[in-house]
């Protein structure tokens, strides 16, 4: 949080720029935000949500909100929902660390993917609209938007790979043989083909707000990983969430999904080959990569919970989570699980 003199500094840059007119307004924390901290600041007549970088010393490369505020910017006008950006400041002499401002939007964040508050019809057509909306992005062209230079071209995954493994490599807290076998298996096994679109990097149902009364998503949250990329990759980030178990983390594994309305993992992909008039391929490398992926995510977080500098309270707890899910992906590709 905030100490006085900080806020007392940004209530006086915020009513600079017109966006608060009073210096007597409220901030508070918002749930979420693993990485970079989240804020409601709100007085009688405006609400902005502010994304700060966490204090204290950082991973190279991490925390990139200068990045989460030009996606957002530029695809304000397109198909795919963003708040409104209003502005960056990367002056760290106001609140310690660069931030920006957005739109506040209301609506659900649903963060239970089994959606137990929905009926087995509505289930269905939340998947549905998920997919429609990811499938939006990567039929952007970004170019048009001015996103031409927003992430290096060609060898995607051999550049990935090697940052989180490295980034994995260097931390305090030790990484299991499941990620280290990943770490040797994944750049052997690169598909040659790649496609390139502006991927998420974390797209996930709780990064998404649904309107408050149809099962429509209004915004797309939390860019911080975005970059040009393999649109496929990106995708199947979204599918980790069959194969991991429902009591674990985030998951729906082992659940009926019949039952439930929510269609299989092969349905989910076919759904994404209609909607983008492809057809996927290799689906064992993308998903072993994408767990290898948020493996070294979560082990980050497990760092930053060690050093103390960590956004959310239940920092070491999501970091526990890094060997689990290191363990699935090498599953996945040594054929332990089945796709």
């Amino acid at each position: 949080m905030l100490d006085q003199e900080q806020k007392d500094k940004l209530g006086q840059y915020l009513k600079q720029e017109g966006l608060i007119h009073s210096s007597d307004y409220e901030i508070k924390p918002l749930s979420g935000g693993q990485s970079n901290p989240t804020y409601l600041i709100q007085d009688k007549d405006a609400q902005f949500v502010m994304r700060r970088k966490p204090f204290g010393q950082l991973l190279a490369s991490a925390h990139a909100i200068d990045r989460e505020y030009r996606v957002m910017h530029a695809l304000f006008s397109s198909n795919v929902p963003v708040p409104k950006m209003y502005l960056y400041n990367k002056d760290i002499e106001i609140i310690g660390a660069e931030f920006y401002l957005m739109e506040y939007i209301s609506g659900r964040v649903l963060v239970d993917q089994t959606l137990p508050e929905s009926s087995k019809s509505e289930r269905a057509e939340i998947y549905a609209e998920m997919n429609r909306v990811i499938s939006a992005l990567h039929q952007v062209d970004f170019a048009s938007i001015g996103l031409s230079d927003y992430g290096k071209s060609g060898n995607y995954f051999s550049r990935q790979i090697n940052r989180w493994s490295k980034q994995s490599l260097e931390g305090e807290v030790q990484i299991n043989d499941a990620m280290k076998n990943l770490i040797d298996w994944l750049p052997q096994h690169i598909p040659q083909k790649e496609t390139v679109s502006i991927v998420h990097g974390d797209y996930r149902l709780d990064n998404l707000i649904f309107h408050p009364n149809k099962n429509e998503v209004v915004a797309v949250l939390d860019w911080e990983l975005s970059t040009l990329g393999d649109s496929t990759s990106d995708f199947f980030y979204n599918c980790m969430g069959w194969k991991i178990p429902y009591s674990l983390w985030r998951g729906i594994g082992g659940v009926d999904l019949n039952e439930l309305g929510i269609p299989s993992l092969n349905q989910y992909i076919e759904m994404y080959e209609r909607n983008n008039h492809c057809k996927v391929e290799n689906p064992i490398f993308y998903l072993a990569y994408n767990f290898f992926r948020i493996a070294g995510i979560l082990y980050g977080i497990a760092n930053r919970a060690k050093q103390g500098t960590a956004a959310a309270k239940d920092a070491f707890e999501t970091g526990q989570k890094a060997g689990p899910i290191a363990q699935i992906g090498w599953d996945i590709a040594t054929g332990k699980i089945q796709l």
